[in-house]
């Protein structure tokens, strides 16, 4: 949504609710250049998780053991 700093003064504390609440991007037209105001991207939970080793040996020496002689079927 674009608006002129009149808009935005009569009308700043709706145009933030609908900011935070929608996620909507405001944007500013003032002589011929763009004002942005834009919610705070937080970072996914996801983006958090650290990457940790949970074996002992190596990729190679994971493949290429050996295991289709304990292998037993399930029926």
């Amino acid at each position: 949504m674009v608006v002129t700093p009149s808009k935005l003064r009569e009308n700043l504390y709706n145009l933030l609710d609908s900011v935070i609440e929608k996620g909507e991007l405001l944007e500013i037209s003032r002589k011929g250049k763009l004002l942005r105001i834009v919610p705070e991207q937080r970072p996914s939970r996801l983006d958090k998780i650290v990457a940790k080793n949970i074996t002992t040996t190596s990729d190679d020496e994971l493949i290429n053991t050996p295991w289709e002689s304990e292998w037993k079927p399930f029926i």
